[in-house]
């Protein structure tokens, strides 16, 4: 059984990610921050069901509990086998009228959270020369998005981290890659009137939103035995979107 930590694990796409884990034989830590109930329920649903599941609160961008939710997971399971990076925030709006707090938030929580979590973990992988490291970025890192400048860097920070740490980590055994989610039907599209999801549908390729589903399909491929000889990359998951 392998230990898989997931951070946003509580819902959309991180819950979609701890079902296809769990359902798949692993050990799914639920690390969430404000959505306690949420987790709890989805945890107590996940042994219902006679999977394996850990609900732990977890805010990303706090070093000192990063430090003692790694510890725990080290002393209590035996580290993480498998770590995915998946809390994240979005916030739209012109650039120029942003306000510093805006910029620093967006940056401390998406891009660099990821850092400091995938620091604490990563020890425990290099020790025993294994390990995949699985951070979710989103299209925008790659292409950009209006109205989301800083969103973007902070996405395109994940992507030039993670290409970076791949090359580094890669002699140990450990490999290191994103998927970049288009649109995907998540709290996050709660704001989007039936308009706005027609429009984005039509300029989708395939014709239609993705699920938090399609994304935990991509991310559960980069965590198998099988695909040991990717790393450094960034897949896509997005209909065709930002092609």
């Amino acid at each position: 059984m392998r230990n898989i930590v997931i951070t946003g694990g509580a819902k959309g796409i991180g819950a979609a990610i701890c079902k296809e884990f769990a359902k798949n034989g692993d050990r799914v830590f639920i690390c969430y921050n404000t959505s306690s109930d949420i987790a709890e329920n989805l945890e107590k649903d996940l042994k219902n069901e006679g999977y394996s599941a850990v609900a732990l609160h977890l805010d990303v961008t706090d070093k000192n509990e990063i430090s003692s939710v790694s510890n725990r997971i080290l002393k209590d399971y035996g580290g993480a086998d498998v770590l995915i990076n998946n809390a994240g925030i979005c916030q739209e709006g012109f650039f120029a009228d942003l306000t510093d707090e805006d910029v620093e938030n967006m940056i401390s929580t998406n891009l660099t959270s990821v850092l400091l979590v995938t620091k604490a973990f990563l020890p425990h992988m290099l020790s025993k020369k294994s390990g995949k490291i699985i951070s979710i970025s989103s299209i925008w890192g790659d292409v950009g998005g209006s109205c989301e400048s800083h969103y973007s860097a902070a996405k395109a920070g994940i992507i030039g981290f993670t290409k970076a740490l791949a090359k580094e980590v890669g002699p140990s055994g450990i490999t290191v890659n994103t998927v970049n989610p288009g649109c995907i039907m998540t709290d996050m599209m709660a704001d989007y009137t039936s308009e706005d999801i027609e429009y984005l549908k039509q300029q989708t390729p395939v014709g239609k939103i993705g699920t938090p589903e399609d994304v935990a399909n991509a991310v559960f491929f980069l965590a198998k035995e099988e695909s040991s000889f990717i790393t450094g990359s960034s897949l896509s998951v997005d209909g065709g979107f930002a092609r």
